[in-house]
């Protein structure tokens, strides 16, 4: 095998009996002998060896947590994108030599064991990819970190590209079993929806009592979090909703056939999916059912475990708990809090709220207004009618203390209150409920203290925080571009693995041809691997030769794919009005979803994919441009796109992206980042020198003053450049014949003047990407710049975030 060294007796020992435990367990999942088994078996029985491995670790990590204190963090977050396991496992436990030399001498491929394994449906962006980022950060750091979240049966949706268009099914991921989840009934716990609330006097106290409501049984899957070459094995914890009692006998018998499996379909249907579509009103009410499900099932276990623990006494719980919110999904956090700690274990008002504002920490994700949730009273009042008393009361109380404390006027806490126009805020009630509130980059952090949340930053200035988002390098660079990490590993050592700003010696070799020569055949390697992927999945052949410029993200209107599109049409026209032009040969990659009910998103892909019918199929191109559009973009899909880019198109308008993360994965495999100064793209900026950056467009600060100020006009820039004017022709004049008509996006740009800015900044992307050009001919600054890149993305590890947050935000360091 290529790259494996001499052994060790110890070392052939360990292979051998590796094998032996293999062969053993591919008998016991088959029932058959190796040379008899499927891929899938041979996947079971590799993913059972290396569960019994880490579940023994998982044990004894528990156990020393409930010896040794510590402050434990939980996470709740709807989405915990977590990608795709077993070799994650494998690489942690050091096994990946021993693995691969067993399965190389038992006649098997490795790789295609590997690809047995799917996705786990139980995430979407960059929300859910970044907790999963956390967890594996913190338990390689050996911290007490759980999450706490939903499992989904059928995760967000299986994305299909037919004529051009997203068609979504049904992803069930869970087809095969999962063989990393444990199930544990023996800790279900009731969760209850509806009914009628009522008070009564006992011993003296106010009593409120729950009749009439709906039980749901919400059932805890936990999966193990690895830490790499340690022993630290921590817990993600998901809840599944099931009915208390799953079959009514007496109308089945009665002929009631549908009526007898109804309760345990509707129970069912809460984590069925992730953001099921909220168009209408029953898919609105099923998502504040899902949001309420697993934060109730949470904090139960949660502090039902502390009291075990702790002499059955809270007093302490928020000096030895943290509870973080992930954006506003997990927001009913608090009101769950006080009604546990006040109904259920009998703390007063004041004592409950101590604990509960002590505990609660929320980072924000977004400054999107549609994306700041909120809901209507009156379905809060009907489907949780104890939780929206608690809500009003919360609300009143903070009401009174700004009239009585702060002395503000009713206009002014009007304006901060958690209950508004009937809608309940979401992101008002977790700041009220939270200590501390932050942002994921400096300047997403300084847009919510000085305009999202202005008006609870002068009131608490002390609770506002920023911590930039990370990503862990052992997933998006050790795992998934070995080349590139033995390159560095050889150069540098092993620390940069544990440490990533140890990259940073890789500058030693900015000079080094040998170096640069190993590194730009690396970058190669990695886009021949993702051509031979594209061909297929699509059957498009692509120039490994050419730039990759890659833009793979959730499809949304302000991340701006369609800047992107509109200017691979630009370049078309060029080629088609000079073909003989001197042209650098370019492959442009998109891959994302958009949301099932997000009619212009959607647009958006059909039209890439029109584009790239248009362009791939024109001989007179010379295949000097490709358009490809990867369907169903997922952690797995990511790992083989991230080390193969050129380009990192990371071309959101300014002001709109809270972070990313796909910068950063970019980044680490050394891509040139093409963005707006928006997001974590400035902290990029910062790290590596204007030098190794592509910068364009309208400043955070430009577009707050268009928004507010006005002063912008679409068709002005659509009438005084002609590039712009054929562009939006093409749209609408029959370019793409059967492929559509893209009035819709049209008129986006032009009646209703262009909300993101496309037109505004299509001249300045246009000089970045002429700026690229220039600059890929000169193979020795490109490879400078990348090598930058990698060197200087030490900042960007979810290790050195985690820690920020100890240190800012839970204070447990």
């Amino acid at each position: 095998m290529k790259g494996i060294t001499m052994k060790s007796p110890t070392q052939l020992k360990e292979i051998e009996d590796f094998k032996s435990a293999y062969i053993k367990k591919i008998e016991e999942v088959s029932g058959e002998y190796l040379a008899l088994s499927s891929h899938l078996n041979q996947y079971q029985a590799l993913a059972e060896i290396v569960m019994e491995k880490v579940a023994t670790q998982w044990a004894k990590t528990s156990a020393q947590y409930d010896t040794i204190p510590h402050k434990r963090v939980y996470l709740f977050s709807i989405e915990f994108l977590i990608g795709r396991l077993l070799k994650s496992y494998v690489n942690s436990l050091n096994w990946e030599e021993t693995v691969k030399i067993a399965m190389h001498e038992l006649g098997l491929d490795y790789q295609t064991i590997l690809d047995q394994e799917t996705d786990p449906g139980l995430g979407n962006g960059g929300l859910g990819r970044l907790m999963a980022c956390f967890l594996e950060s913190a338990a390689t750091l050996g911290l007490p970190f759980h999450g706490n979240g939903i499992h989904y049966k059928h995760g967000l949706f299986e994305q299909k590209i037919i004529n051009g268009e997203q068609v979504e099914v049904s992803d069930n991921w869970l087809r095969n079993g999962y063989p990393f989840e444990i199930r544990k009934p023996n800790e279900s716990v009731i969760v209850k929806f509806y009914g009628d609330i009522h008070y009564e006097k006992v011993n003296g106290a106010l009593t409120f009592v729950y009749e009439n409501y709906e039980p749901i049984l919400a059932v805890p899957y936990d999966l193990p979090v690895k830490g790499y070459h340690n022993s630290t094995v921590n817990s993600l914890r998901l809840w599944s909703a099931e009915p208390l009692d799953e079959f009514d006998l007496l109308s089945f018998n009665k002929g009631q056939f549908i009526d007898a499996v109804r309760h345990k379909s509707e129970a069912e249907a809460i984590t069925q999916i992730l953001y099921p579509n909220d168009n209408e009103a029953g898919g609105k009410l099923l998502r504040l059912k899902q949001e309420y499900f697993f934060v109730c099932a949470g904090l139960k276990r949660i502090i039902s475990r502390f009291k075990r623990f702790n002499q059955n006494c809270l007093d302490d719980f928020s000096e030895k708990i943290a509870i973080h919110i992930n954006d506003t999904h997990p927001a009913l956090c608090g009101p769950e809090m006080m009604r546990i700690l006040m109904d259920d274990e009998g703390l007063s008002w004041n004592d409950a709220w101590k604990i509960t504002q002590n505990s609660l920490t929320f980072t924000n994700h977004t400054v999107l207004p549609e994306a700041l949730e909120k809901w209507p009273v009156e379905m809060m009042k009907f489907l949780i009618p104890r939780i929206y008393m608690i809500i009003e009361e919360i609300n009143r109380q903070f009401g009174e203390s700004l009239r009585l404390k702060a002395g503000l006027n009713e206009l002014q806490i009007s304006a901060l209150s958690i209950i508004q126009d009937n809608q309940i805020n979401m992101a008002n009630l977790a700041i009220v409920c939270s200590h501390s509130v932050n942002g994921v980059a400096e300047l997403h952090s300084k847009i919510l203290k000085e305009e999202t949340f202005n008006g609870y930053y002068k009131l608490f200035p002390e609770r506002f925080h920023s911590v930039t988002n990370g990503v862990t390098p052992r997933r998006f660079l050790i795992n998934c571009n070995t080349n590139l990490r033995d390159l560095i590993t050889e150069s540098i050592g092993t620390e940069w693995i544990k440490n990533l700003y140890d990259l940073e010696n890789l500058m030693r070799f900015k000079n080094d041809l040998a170096f640069a020569k190993r590194f730009c055949q690396i970058k190669l390697d990695n886009k021949i691997r993702l051509s031979h992927y594209i061909k297929q999945q699509n059957q498009i052949v692509v120039n490994p030769e050419s730039i990759f410029d890659i833009q793979v993200k959730r499809i949304h209107e302000y991340k701006r794919q369609l800047l992107n599109a509109l200017h691979v049409l630009h370049l078309y026209n060029c080629l088609k009005a000079n073909p003989n032009q001197e042209f650098i040969p370019r492959t442009f990659i998109f891959a994302g979803k958009a949301a099932p009910g997000y009619y212009f998103a959607k647009e958006i892909i059909k039209l890439i994919n029109a584009i790239a019918e248009l362009v791939n199929n024109d001989p007179a191109i010379h295949d000097r441009i490709k358009v490809v559009f990867l369907a169903n973009f997922n952690v797995s899909l990511g790992e083989i796109i991230y080390p193969a880019a050129n380009i990192s198109e990371q071309i959101s308008t300014a002001g709109k992206e809270a972070s990313g993360t796909s910068n950063m994965k970019f980044m680490m495999n050394g891509a040139i980042t093409l963005g707006t100064m928006d997001g974590a793209n400035i902290e990029i900026y910062e790290a590596v020198g204007k030098e190794n950056i592509v910068t364009f467009g309208l400043s955070s600060d430009e577009v707050t003053h268009y928004e507010k100020q006005g002063g912008y006009s679409s068709i002005e820039v659509y009438e005084s450049n002609e590039h712009i004017q054929k562009i939006m022709h093409q749209l609408i004049d029959g370019t793409f014949g059967h492929l559509g008509n893209f009035q819709s996006i049209y008129d986006s740009l032009l009646l209703y003047n262009d909300t993101y800015f496309i037109l505004k900044d299509f001249d300045s992307y246009l000089g970045a990407q002429k700026r690229i050009n220039s600059i890929f001919q000169d193979k020795t600054k490109w490879f400078n710049m990348a090598l930058h890149n990698v060197a200087y993305s030490g900042r960007f590890s979810s290790d050195r975030a985690v820690l920020d947050y100890q240190k800012k935000i839970w204070k447990t360091i």
